[in-house]
């Protein structure tokens, strides 16, 4: 057994004191149970902070720590778990969230260490992270209910888990592989979010919603359409559109995910000669992915919480279905029209070289078009649209692609990246479709 692995069941074994929690919660009055949950971390933080030398350094140690000589890791990820408990006593945080933050970062932390010894590669790693962590907290919070905490139903605590599981790979991949409280509290924190909307999703579209976004994933990085946070960031925002809206939705961003990675990696030598291929040979990043969905990804949530927010759900289809024509039509824009000569400028329609930000050619706009209606023909069978609601879904399409272009003239550069920009560009058209829903229904 190397160390890695063994400092990480070290860790799965000092996070299971979060179990304490349940026991205590109901059997003690509140500032008891609060002293009781969090003191054992606290003081655990403590002694690491002065300990050099002996069992407990030579067991947890990695390599930072023996060149402060402090057991700064492990003091870390105490007081992360430390501060969790006392939100969690504190703001009536669910037992739920609590417990399963911890098991997520530390059962996944032990699966990503196995996986890599084996296999040293990213996706790996951070693809069994989410997987391992995933189990191990799933069994923690039952075990944790049969201890006295409360439980929601099994395929509640599995989406919530794995949702956070994913959020916590993510954060994980992004920053440093080492930096446990970030992932602790994003983890936690979407876990927390996900329970408040009430859900009731039934164990069938879970595990359908698991299983197809999972093997898409996997089909995105292989084909080189993805880089691993694009990967992650699709599996999320995917599983969330079939748990949170349903297999419509999931189509729809499917559509724009699919076909628009297809696109950028479409003629790419061509395109790299010319100077305006995507960087990481079309990969789409994670970055890359939230800019063009994050729009479609608030929306499908605000659907989910919609009857509480007394909002009609059609508003957020609409906004939903604007947002994603906006990205598909953006990306065969730029990607099918950086391909022909000639560009113009579209705020002077001065000609301009190939690539240059805001710089269109009338058959970009075509396969913008094109792409934007097929997302409205696809709305407006999923979602039963009527015929004018698929032409405002094509038009607000073309209103973000046109969005893009003008903001990619006029302040892409100094002022907004190009994520921002999609960005906006995809907010333009999710707003404006869903304004015509007000007018529509």
């Amino acid at each position: 057994m190397t160390g890695d692995i063994a400092r990480a069941i070290g860790y799965l074994l000092v996070g299971s004191a979060t179990l304490l929690a349940p026991v205590l919660d109901g059997r003690v009055d509140g500032s008891a149970a609060a002293i009781g949950t969090i003191a054992p971390f606290a003081l655990l933080a403590a002694v690491a902070l002065v300990s050099n030398d002996g069992p407990l350094f030579e067991f947890f140690a990695r390599d930072g720590d023996r060149e402060e000589n402090r057991l700064y890791s492990l003091a870390s990820f105490a007081f992360a778990v430390a501060a969790l408990a006392l939100l969690f006593v504190g703001l009536n945080l669910p037992l739920v969230a609590f417990v399963a933050a911890v098991f997520v970062l530390t059962g996944g932390n032990l699966g990503q260490r196995v996986a890599v010894s084996r296999m040293p590669v990213p996706v790996v790693g951070a693809s069994v992270f989410a997987a391992f962590g995933t189990i191990v907290a799933t069994l923690a919070v039952f075990v944790a209910g049969r201890l006295g905490g409360t439980v929601p139903s099994f395929p509640l605590v599995l989406f919530v888990v794995a949702s956070g599981a994913l959020v916590g790979a993510l954060v994980r991949t992004t920053l440093s592989p080492l930096d446990d409280s970030l992932v602790l509290l994003s983890t936690a924190l979407v876990i927390w979010f996900l329970l408040e909307l009430g859900l009731d999703p039934g164990l069938g579209r879970i595990a359908i919603g698991l299983s197809v976004t999972i093997a898409l994933g996997y089909v995105a990085y292989a084909l080189g359409t993805a880089s691993t946070t694009g990967t992650l960031s699709g599996v999320l925002l995917s599983l969330w559109a079939i748990v949170l809206g349903g297999y419509g939705w999931f189509v729809l961003l499917m559509t724009f995910f699919g076909l628009g990675g297809l696109a950028s990696k479409y003629r790419y030598e061509e395109k790299l000669a010319r100077g305006i291929a995507q960087e990481n040979e079309g990969a789409r990043g994670g970055s890359n992915v939230l800019a063009n969905s994050a729009v479609a990804l608030v929306a499908v949530v605000a659907y989910a919480a919609s009857d509480g927010m007394g909002v009609d759900a059609v508003f957020f289809q609409f906004a939903f279905s604007g947002a994603v024509a906006a990205a598909l039509a953006d990306t065969f824009s730029s990607e099918f029209g950086g391909l022909f000569d000639s560009p113009r400028l579209i705020t002077t329609l001065e000609p301009v070289d190939p690539g240059t930000d805001g710089g269109v050619t009338w058959q970009g706009a075509l396969a913008g078009a094109a792409g934007s209606g097929l997302i409205a023909a696809l709305a407006l069978f999923f979602f039963t649209f009527e015929f004018v609601a698929a032409l405002a879904v094509l038009g607000a399409g073309v209103l973000g692609m046109v969005v893009d272009s003008f903001l990619g003239a006029t302040l892409e550069g100094d002022r907004f990246g190009n994520q921002a920009v999609n960005l906006l560009a995809t907010l333009s058209a999710g707003l404006s479709c869903g304004l015509v829903a007000f007018a529509l229904v």
